[in-house]
């Protein structure tokens, strides 16, 4: 019986808590609420910060794996296999703890409380956190954070080894320009249905440790203390036991940016009264004038403080070393050869093959004596990691990637091509001032890999974007500055053309689409991302990856990006073809489908099982998304969406049968009150490769298996 399920455990550390409470003065609690915690060194608290972060990897502290952005994980549509890089960070965390608090080291970016994951649904394109998330797909997000939660938070019965943070809550992606004024205006219906159920499993299913608000106001109320949102859903609906944390600076924002209180005393009250326990700031610290005034009751305090104590203790930081088996894992395991092979296992899953006209890839490498290297993203190492990164011991870009793969095989040569952004390399130099050596590069090569797209220079929080974009949200979905003119050059040079995309975002690449015959979506594919870019150029490993988001073919597609309705947006809600779909992938190999069945044409209370025999019909291993999808049929219902998956990994002629179940709960919508409702109807289950829509079988040449299942009732 793992800690999430240890009643009897957790009872014991909640009693203890409460003592280690009734001892402290007011202002030792207060002192408590806030992120970096001091030291009560009479009752044998040490000094904790609790802030820290592991989007993709340990952050912001030193020498760490540095694994594809989430994004890309969310690509591997494989939750085992997320569950098993975020034990690996988790690992690498509690090295990297030992480590530091044997050196006396309790700073920031030093404890055992990870902000992470992000949760947030990537409702827009143009979003730039968009890249920190698992998509836009509700399920998916929701499988995909339950796996990573538990994968950081371990199977101990007595211990967490790390905890986890489901971030932000709620009904927040972007624009990130207003996020500290902005107001989500949002219906019920959408707001469970689209924004809610990745933290509902998070909490119910991962039973993760914590959960952070967002910084914006929903349908009026900042997040950080809305009673809606942190007491009534989270802990009153979903029974959530944790603790409940501020985004940085959000209490503050009460005051000075929502106006909705007058004074940081009342910020500090509102936030405490509507459900936050620590706030990463210092807005808590008037919480001491709160409780003396009577706006907060010390038995509210005491209540939040029991919550952080205890989630201390489930960390095991509060007892003896020998008691807690993760404080034996020695450091020597940080960027260890066994990390670094998962790294690179992790990047070639996240790939995703959009494009392969007459079979260009894999590349041939006996057949190659040139091979040119072009754009921007070439040799960029900002371009493997996206955001909330750690630091590698060593980065291989594409370029370096396939200079290690072809090593004396075949010449490697290289342009820049451009700037990422700008329309010069050089400050003082001409516009377009590496075009020349472009063609020259284009000219020498039997083949030209062109890499361009963008980083999180380009995309990402606010404030950390450092170039014209400056909020950090995209202000379109073309290529950014001269790339589509490199792009053209190296095509109209009549050599082929492989074009590799580094992006955490979905980008309008229609130009590319209609004339270039190779394009491989690399995201922002980790510190090993340039050694597995070349593995499946080459062929050595088959590309597997899903797109979790729609590429569209433009932004003039969507609703306005302030417009928090689902109406038009993601695959879901769509009513235009996509560029690329949401679920979209290509392989080198085939995979046939046979004895599609269900167990009953009748939905029951227990839902229905599926079942596939799925068969590897081409040449090379590779590996195969079974995907399920349901259409509730009716006037105004979403599309098809997102309600199972499952991997499989076939060698040639290698079959294997895919079992997925659909719960009752899958055949539901919600109404306008946010209340999910399984109607007397029928609806139509899809299981196949993709998604069930047009462009995908135009883009596959394959169908979907369709089955039609009898609702023969309401259902409570």
């Amino acid at each position: 019986m793992e800690i999430a399920e240890n009643r009897e455990k957790t009872r014991e550390y909640r009693e203890r808590a409460r003592k280690l409470v009734a001892q402290m003065t007011l202002e030792e609690k207060v002192n408590q609420t806030v992120h970096n915690a001091p030291a009560i060194e009479r009752l044998g608290l040490k000094a904790y910060n609790w802030w820290n972060e592991a989007l993709h990897g340990v952050a912001r502290a030193g020498v760490a794996t540095v694994f594809p952005q989430a994004i890309g994980l969310a690509a591997t549509f494989d939750e085992d296999f997320i569950e098993e890089v975020a034990d690996a960070i988790s690992t690498e965390a509690r090295a990297k703890f030992n480590m530091q608090q044997a050196e006396g080291d309790t700073g920031l970016y030093k404890g055992l409380t990870f902000w992470s994951p992000n949760v947030n649904i990537f409702r827009d394109p143009r979003w730039g956190r968009g890249h920190e998330t698992f998509g836009e797909d509700p399920y998916l997000t929701s499988r995909m954070g339950v796996r990573f939660v538990q994968g950081l938070q371990g199977h101990d019965e007595k211990f967490l080894k790390a905890a986890a943070c489901t971030k932000h809550l709620a009904a927040h992606s972007g624009p990130e320009g207003v996020r500290h004024t902005f107001d989500a205006v949002v219906s019920r219906q959408d707001l469970y249905e689209t924004y809610l159920p990745a933290f509902k499993a998070c909490v119910q299913e991962g039973h993760v440790e914590a959960v952070m608000g967002a910084y914006n106001r929903v349908n009026g109320v900042p997040c950080c203390g809305n009673k809606l949102l942190l007491q009534d859903i989270l802990r009153e609906e979903w029974g959530f036991q944790g603790h409940v944390v501020s985004d940085c600076g959000a209490i503050w924002d009460f005051h000075e940016m929502h106006h909705v209180t007058d004074t940081p005393v009342e910020s500090a009250a509102m936030a405490m009264n509507g459900g936050c326990d620590l706030n990463c700031g210092n807005m808590f610290y008037y919480l001491k004038q709160a409780v003396e005034e009577g706006m907060v009751e010390e038995s509210r305090l005491d209540e939040a403080l029991v919550g952080l104590l205890v989630a201390r203790m489930k960390l095991g930081v509060l007892d003896r070393k020998e008691e807690n088996p993760y404080d034996r894992i020695p450091y020597s395991v940080v960027d260890s050869e066994p990390m670094r092979r998962l790294n690179r296992e992790a990047a070639g899953r996240c790939l995703v093959l959009l494009k392969n006209q007459d079979g260009l890839l894999p590349l041939d490498k006996s057949a190659l004596k040139t091979v040119g290297v072009i754009g921007p993203n070439a040799n960029n190492r900002r371009a493997l990691v996206g955001n909330y990164e750690g630091t590698a011991s060593r980065y291989w870009t594409i370029a370096e990637g396939i200079q290690e793969y072809l090593g004396g095989d075949a010449r490697v040569m290289f342009s820049e091509g451009c700037h990422l952004y700008r329309d010069r390399v050089e400050n003082i130099g001409d516009r377009n001032d590496r075009m020349a050596e472009v063609k020259a590069v284009c000219d020498c090569s039997d083949v030209i890999i062109a890499c361009l797209g963008l980083d999180a220079s380009l995309e990402g929080e606010q404030g950390d974007a450092n170039n014209e974009y400056g909020s950090g949200d995209k202000p379109n979905l073309n290529l950014p500055g001269l790339q589509e003119e490199v792009l053209e050059a190296a095509y109209a040079s009549g050599k082929p053309v492989v074009l590799v995309l580094l992006s955490g975002s979905a980008l309008a690449v229609n130009w590319a689409d209609s004339h270039v015959p190779a394009i491989l979506q690399g995201w922002y594919p980790g510190a090993e991302g340039g050694r597995a870019i070349a593995e499946v150029l080459f062929g050595e490993r088959c590309p597997e990856g899903k797109l979790p988001v729609t590429f569209y073919r433009s932004s003039e597609e969507l609703p306005d990006f302030e417009d928090y309705g689902m109406k038009g947006r993601t695959y879901r809600y769509m009513r235009q073809q996509a560029l690329y779909p949401f679920g979209y992938g290509l392989s080198y190999t085939t995979f046939g489908y046979g004895d599609v069945t269900v167990d009953s044409a009748r939905l029951s209370q227990d839902g229905v099982t599926l079942r596939a025999k799925v068969r590897n019909t081409g040449t090379m291993a590779g590996a195969e998304t079974v995907q399920a999808y349901v259409k509730i049929e009716g006037e105004d219902t979403p599309n098809a969406q997102l309600k199972g998956i499952r991997k499989l990994r076939l060698a040639p002629g290698e079959e294997e049968e895919a079992v997925i179940h659909l719960p009752r709960e899958a055949f539901g919508l919600y109404d306008e009150e946010g209340v999910l409702r399984i109607r007397k109807g029928r609806a139509r289950v899809y299981l196949g490769g993709q998604a069930p829509d047009a462009r995908s079988e135009a883009l596959t040449g394959r169908k979907m298996w369709a089955l039609d299942i009898a609702i023969p009732e309401d259902m409570a």
